[in-house]
């Protein structure tokens, strides 16, 4: 099964685990993937809205509908959609940053213009807790923006450093990506709905261990 964070007429919000790749790929063909957990735990079918990464937790959102997936799609470019990430990153981070930096597309492919925006939240003796807000949806966009700023997000294999992977890994619970999906804005016939996924486990217990909380938390 797979925790329900909302469940309306067109979109169901679900708490992914680490671990969990979103859907079944040519390259994953995993049979136990997050959307498969969706539609089993409501009995109907679901359309990805958008993925996170195997080693992320938090919110994810299915439409109920092809009709919801495409009004999904116009609050996204409309700016109406409204996602809140938190990553555990390498040394003292700036107060705030609004990075313009473009990523490639996919693998191999061309650049294409994203932007980021981030706070820092919490700071310890290597390391902060950091709050990214992506203004465009780019193929490992937050990963590559931080790693771009030189703090790079704790245990990223692809653009993370090994001593403060190492270092992570031997002294906190946390052995995957420090990258959690904390909250979905969006707007529903009732109004602005705002969903917020609960730190996994091992996210939190690393803060704690690292003299760091999630204001609010």
């Amino acid at each position: 099964m797979i925790p329900i964070l909302h469940h309306s007429r067109d979109w169901l919000i679900v708490d992914k685990p680490a671990g969990l790749l979103t859907h079944r790929s040519g390259l994953a063909p995993d049979s136990d993937v997050a959307m498969i957990r969706a539609r089993d735990a409501i009995g109907a079918k679901v359309w990805p809205l958008h993925r996170l990464d195997r080693g992320t937790s938090g919110a994810l959102a299915f439409g109920l509908s092809e009709d919801a997936a495409r009004a999904w799609q116009r609050q996204l470019e409309l700016g109406r959609v409204c996602k809140v990430y938190v990553a555990l990153v390498r040394g003292v981070f700036p107060d705030e940053v609004q990075l313009d930096y473009p990523v490639p597309r996919a693998e191999g492919r061309e650049r294409v213009p994203a932007v980021t925006s981030f706070r820092r939240l919490a700071a310890g003796e290597h390391c902060s807790l950091v709050e990214a807000r992506p203004h465009t949806g780019r193929y490992h966009q937050i990963r590559r923006h931080l790693a771009h700023l030189r703090h790079p997000i704790a245990c990223d294999a692809n653009y993370g450093t090994g001593w403060f992977n190492r270092l992570i890994r031997s002294e906190t619970p946390l052995n995957r990506l420090g990258l959690h999906a904390l909250s979905l804005g969006f707007e529903e016939t009732t109004g602005t709905v705002c969903v917020r996924a609960p730190l996994a486990p091992d996210f939190a217990g690393a803060l704690r261990t690292l003299g760091m909380s999630l204001p609010g938390c």
